[in-house]
């Protein structure tokens, strides 16, 4: 492949993905040293968004401003017991994600999701995505949870590969209506979970990407 996608690259053409395992065994990785899980806090609001746009997930502060009004605004209230940060020892936070469910009220499974996962850009490559996943998803049995359910979106396909690694597959129905967005996931990851898909051409990779937060509301 003669091409180099970054970790968050638009020119991947956009396909909404939506991924799923149960909550039984699930691997555990340890923080580096350094780190350490702190639970969200009141004047958060902001730590998540600029963690969120560092990962290149908005554009501005206004456009995660509007999705934390979206997503969390309203229950703020429960947060302190779903949505984790890692922080330095020094204080500063540099990545989130958040133990949550569909808030479309469209998935009656009763699935827990996996919310908004993101690492600061200076801090990617560190080894604190894994960590990170592992403990949200061990926080979801204690919440009442025993199948997860993940969206992401072919932009995100190193996000996406590491899903995989932790024992998620595409949800049926998804697999179905978005199978040329796996296919490309195929041909960037080669990911051994992925066999059953054909892989898509650099013609197919490449496409204009539609900038929508709904990926998220399905999560």
């Amino acid at each position: 492949m003669d091409i180099c996608f970054d970790n968050h690259d638009e020119r991947i053409k956009y396909y909404e993905l939506l991924l799923e395992r149960n909550l039984e065994a699930l691997p555990n990785f340890p923080l580096p040293e350094g780190y350490h899980f702190v639970f969200y806090k009141q004047g958060d609001r902001d730590n998540w968004i600029h963690i969120e746009q560092s990962a290149k997930e908005f554009t501005s502060y206004e456009q995660g401003l509007e999705a934390w009004n979206r997503y969390y605004a309203s229950a703020e209230d429960i947060l302190p017991n779903r949505m984790v940060f890692i922080e330095t020892d020094t204080g500063e936070k540099v990545a989130t994600a958040t133990a949550y469910y569909d808030i479309t009220g469209r998935d009656k499974s009763g699935a827990g999701w996996l919310h908004w996962v993101a690492v600061r850009r200076d801090y990617q490559g560190k080894g604190l995505s894994k960590p990170l996943i592992s403990y949200v998803l061990q926080l979801m049995p204690k919440l009442g949870y025993v199948h997860a359910k993940i969206p992401t979106q072919t932009t995100t396909w190193v996000a996406c590969k590491v899903y995989l690694d932790f024992g998620f597959l595409p949800i049926p129905q998804n697999a179905i209506h978005s199978r040329d967005g796996w296919r490309i996931v195929k041909t960037l990851t080669n990911h051994p979970a992925l066999q059953s898909f054909d892989a898509a051409s650099m013609d197919e990779i490449l496409g204009k990407a539609i900038p929508d937060l709904s990926p998220k509301e399905q999560s």
